[in-house]
């Protein structure tokens, strides 16, 4: 028998396919059951049509069958079938789909049903060579008399001869290539590694995909004195779910199936606090099934974490993280998204540049913005549950791509405030705030007390001004990013810029500076290279110093960066503000012209203590102690 070649440039193309496009030889199981199902869903169309067929889709069937002592897989189905033409047409030009094929034939008839093929790219059949040494495929056409078989052992060619064949459908027999040093290939011949591979892959392909698995069992159960006496045996099980949680109507899916998909999927042990469903329909379809996880997982934060949603067509996993799907300011969002507009057999790189990719994505963003939003003003409970595991999350969100995705991101912030206990929007500060207020004020620190009992927050209390306090290192640059809400700029009490005085007082603070010029040159020179200047405040009530920042960098941006780049130490610039109301200011006033070294000591002993206030470290901790034990 004469063996025929590929067509042109098949050999090159055969080559760079098993080379290049799939990452995982594993994936040749995936090719050849979708394969099948397309041929099966080809007769299946053919039975709606044609009542002669005598056939349901009770009736159709994918099997696996290993022989490990031949080194020799076989995928066999019952579906439409190949003659001679076919194998020529289909298996001889690489790249060639005749499932794409058969589609367009069909939209071009009068009929036009929604056909649903999967292998739409045509070279799905050859990944079988990235594990096998030769290739032989027996198949007999639906309504037509004997059988064809097919043979190659690669880019050399091929082979077509008739052959005996009882039933319609396909049957491919792989000769599993030897084991290497680098490649296990009799994994592929383990019954447990290719059940394994069904239930990643194509657990929900249409029709029940089958192999015989060797099964243990009590014969005595129910024999309540006897001992257990273990037999295997052998049974033939079917190893995919077939129909997909995300494809069944809402009102046949209950809460704890979804629930209980999502963690055995997933791999969590607590519910998701929130699931989002999704199907769209128009010029791209896809259905999706999000999931919100009640906790971060403890590798959350961490370089090693990995975002990505599960890629299906038509039930097909492409791939298992696809993390063109999420944006990073929802990377916890995990989910399942399946559309038929995808191509299975395409690589990475290539889905990577799909236009349909890029609009599911953008779709997805909107749907998660949405649902958050309204999960936040109507379980206001399970959002600041959300919040404490991801809130972080979102203000790096905020901080990302300088501040890219902020408008759709600023209304899910929450931030402690003024106003009590609970956690306030940028919203509902917004709303609460004075008529003549002119910003949206914040403070930083530690945490809520030391910034409760900031001295500048007095001043902005009296007037009865809320302020946000903020906790976390990324906070102020949330703030930065954002710039203002709702046309009010988001300003620090510690900036020498919260600027919150009548004209009165301006005047006033203005004569006081002036009568006190020489003291405040006097705390400057004693301080020199610590601060840039010291000035009356407008700010204080009942401490007597402050110290503000001047300049882009605020204290705990300092402190924050000091933490990441120990060895390029950033100070913000200090301004050290007097209370000029204060007794203490009056006896440093005093002591400047009856004993100027006390007075020196005074002006350092109060700069320390507005470094503590401002939760900054004091340079040198014992020469403070000292000067302060030197008073007493």
């Amino acid at each position: 028998m004469a063996k025929k070649q590929f067509k042109a440039e098949s050999k090159r193309l055969l080559d760079l396919m098993i080379n290049s496009i799939y990452t995982h030889k594993e994936i040749f199981l995936r090719e050849l059951i979708s394969n099948a199902s397309d041929a099966i869903d080809k007769l299946l169309y053919l039975s709606l049509t044609d009542s002669g067929t005598g056939l349901s889709r009770s009736d159709f069937y994918i099997r696996i069958e290993p022989d490990r002592e031949k080194r020799m897989l076989k995928i066999s189905d019952n579906g439409i079938g190949m003659n001679k033409e076919d194998m020529e047409s289909n298996l001889g030009v690489i790249a060639r789909s005749g499932s794409l094929q058969f589609r367009d034939e069909m939209e071009k008839g009068e009929e036009q049903e929604d056909i649903d093929i999967i292998g739409q790219f045509g070279v799905g059949f050859y990944s079988a060579f990235m594990v096998s040494d030769k290739i032989t495929v027996i198949s007999r056409k639906y309504g037509e008399e004997g059988g064809w078989k097919w043979q190659s052992s690669g880019a050399d060619g091929y082979t077509i001869a008739p052959c005996e064949k009882e039933t319609q459908g396909t049957e491919i027999v792989m000769e599993i290539k030897p084991d290497t040093d680098g490649e296990d290939y009799s994994r592929f011949l383990n019954e447990n590694s290719l059940a394994a591979l069904v239930k990643k892959y194509s657990d929900y392909i249409r029709y029940p995909v089958q192999m015989e698995m060797e099964h243990s069992r009590n014969k005595n159960a129910g024999q309540a004195d006897a001992e257990p006496e273990w037999e295997t045996y052998r049974e033939v099980d079917t190893l995919n779910s077939m129909v997909p949680i995300w494809q069944r109507n809402k009102n046949e899916v209950t809460e704890e199936d979804l629930n209980r998909f999502y963690k055995e999927k997933f791999f969590d042990f607590e519910d998701p606090l929130k699931t989002i469903r999704v199907d769209a329909e128009g010029l791209i379809s896809y259905k999706a099934l999000l999931f919100v996880p009640a906790k971060a997982s403890y590798d959350y934060y961490t370089k090693e974490y990995k975002k990505g949603l599960q890629l299906y067509s038509s039930g097909v996993l492409i791939m298992d993280r696809c993390e063109e799907l999420v944006p990073e300011h929802f990377r916890f969002v995990r989910g399942v998204v399946d559309s038929p507009d995808i191509s299975l057999n395409i690589s990475r790189e290539m889905l990577q540049q799909t236009r349909h990719l890029t609009a599911i994505a953008s779709n997805i963003e909107k749907k998660i913005q949405g649902e958050l939003e309204k999960m936040m003003g109507s379980d206001r409970e399970a959002y600041e549950k959300f919040w404490q595991a991801f809130g972080l999350q979102l203000k790096y969100g905020v901080m990302a791509e300088f501040g890219a995705h902020k408008d759709k991101l600023k209304d899910l912030l929450l931030f402690h405030s003024s106003a009590g206990e609970k956690l306030t929007s940028l919203a509902e500060y917004a709303g609460r705030m004075k008529e003549d207020q002119k910003a949206i004020y914040y403070a930083t620190g530690e945490n809520i007390q030391m910034i409760a009992s900031l001295p500048q927050t007095e001043y902005i209390r009296e007037k009865g001004y809320e302020i946000l306090y903020f906790t976390d290192e990324a906070d102020e640059f949330v703030a930065q990013a954002l710039m203002a809400y709702d046309g009010k700029p988001i300003q620090s009490i510690a900036s020498a810029d919260a600027d919150l005085k009548t004209d009165e007082e301006k005047k006033e603070i203005e004569k006081q500076a002036e009568e006190n010029k020489d003291l405040l040159g006097f705390a400057a020179d004693v301080l020199k290279g610590r601060i840039k200047e010291a000035r009356i405040s407008g700010k204080l009530r009942s401490q007597p110093v402050c110290l503000t920042a001047e300049g882009p960098l605020s204290f705990e941006m300092e402190k924050y960066l000091k933490q990441i780049q120990p060895e390029n130490e950033m100070k913000a610039e200090r301004v050290l503000e007097f209370n000029a109301e204060h007794p203490v200011f009056g006896k440093l006033k005093e002591l400047q012209k009856t004993d100027p070294e006390r007075a020196e000591t005074y002006v350092k002993i109060l700069y320390h203590q507005a470094e503590l206030m401002a939760g900054l470290p004091v340079e040198d901790p014992s020469a403070y102690c000292e000067m302060v034990a030197g008073l007493m």
